[in-house]
């Protein structure tokens, strides 16, 4: 087989098969199409697929089709991640700053401490650790348990009908500001002692970079914004890079500097929607392919549902207390509490980097992998149930 037919057939079953899977099943909304995508992953990698066809998989998945969509991967997940970051409103947060900080703040603090409570169980085992400090380890395995995966988020209130209300835009605003402070996190995490002079300097090339790429946005014509969009992704994510932080984060940041207003919700609204379409299916498969089950058998399992336990129940405890001491309406936290739960691709993206860095072990990655699978199928079945009883 040539490696441009190797390619193709990988492509075809990237974008047919789960999207097949995902009719059979009814369209389900405890398994939306993002979701059935990245079990579809699961399933291509070499702890199933592998095992099961090695000669089928060893045929289509050459070192050079894994090159080529390793880039695409990257490229993919650096748009999403940039969208990500342009959905952030933090005016409005700050306007509804008691409100919105109590909230977030316990909605992260809370699954934070439980999650890095597991990760001090298990880091005794070599198993789960990466090349990194153990304080790096705990904080990731903390923060993967808070996150909430905004774009998701959207989509599944934008199901539920309740996007654009004010409970809507309230909920949008707690997993902003969740989303602004992990990745500020995540970049404390990643600090290298060694890449420190590096780091200073990509922080205030990219402060005064950041003025100068608003006057420009806020004066360049409407035809302009895009590519000036893609160019400024680019340099930033290429600066972040270089400073030993990683260029998913300078993607992040590069987003979340700019204002949403200049290229107006529908147009990101249909972005994430391409985006989604055409170009993250194959990142989803990237991922399944760096699972690994073979070291860890059945113990990794049992963590992911220990990490499952901790992010949901820190989740809704987090926002059950937020509830009690800002007066909530009955009904509300439950509610709130369930559609944090969406963690699919922002917490998979995160696990990513941890990977990358070293701070987690391809074992741990696999069940932080499975948490964010199962917190993310629980969130809309939930979501809706609370919302029929609100509303009863």
């Amino acid at each position: 087989m040539s490696e441009a037919t190797a390619f193709l057939v990988a492509m075809l079953a990237i974008y047919t098969l789960p999207w097949l899977a995902w009719r059979a099943l009814g369209q389900r909304s405890w398994a939306p199409l993002v979701v059935v995508q990245i079990v579809g992953g699961v399933l291509a990698g070499p702890a199933l697929l592998g095992a099961a066809l090695p000669v089928v998989h060893e045929a289509v998945f050459t070192p050079a089709v894994l090159g080529a969509l390793g880039g695409i991967a990257s490229w993919a997940v650096m748009l999403f991640v940039f969208v990500a970051g342009l959905e952030l409103d933090l005016p409005d947060a700050w306007a509804k700053r008691r409100d919105t900080g109590t909230t977030a703040g316990l909605a992260l603090l809370v699954p934070f401490l439980m999650g890095a409570g597991v990760a001090a169980l298990v880091m005794r085992d070599a198993l789960w650790m990466g090349e990194a400090a153990r304080w790096q380890f705990l904080l990731g395995i903390g923060l993967a348990c808070s996150v909430t995966a905004l774009p998701i988020l959207l989509l599944f209130l934008e199901r539920l009908q309740i996007l654009r209300s004010p409970l809507g835009q309230r909920i949008l605003r707690y997993a902003s500001l969740d989303d602004l402070v992990v990745w500020a996190l995540l970049a404390l995490i990643l600090v290298d002692t060694e890449m420190l002079g590096r780091q200073a300097v990509f922080a205030l090339l990219f402060a005064l970079a950041t003025v100068a790429a608003r006057r420009l946005f806020a004066r360049a014509a409407e035809r302009d914004r895009i590519p000036l969009a893609l160019a400024w992704l680019l340099l930033v994510a290429l600066g972040a890079d270089w400073a030993g932080l990683h260029y998913m984060v300078g993607a992040f940041l590069a987003g979340a500097v700019l204002e949403a207003e200049w290229f107006g919700v529908p147009v990101i609204d249909e972005w994430r929607d391409r985006i989604l379409t055409l170009l993250m299916p194959v990142f989803f498969l990237s991922t399944g392919l760096r699972t690994r089950w073979e070291m860890g058998g059945l113990d990794v399992i049992a963590v992911a549902l220990a990490l499952l336990v901790a992010a949901v129940a820190g989740k809704r405890l987090g926002v059950w207390l937020a509830g009690r001491l800002l007066g909530w309406a009955s009904g509300e936290a439950r509610l709130v509490g369930w559609l944090l739960q969406t963690k699919a691709l922002i917490m998979i993206i995160f696990a990513n980097i941890l990977l990358d860095r070293g701070v987690i072990s391809s074992t741990a990655f696999t069940a932080l992998l499975l948490m964010a699978v199962l917190s993310t199928m629980l969130a809309m079945p939930m979501a809706q149930r609370a919302l029929r009883a609100r509303a009863g």
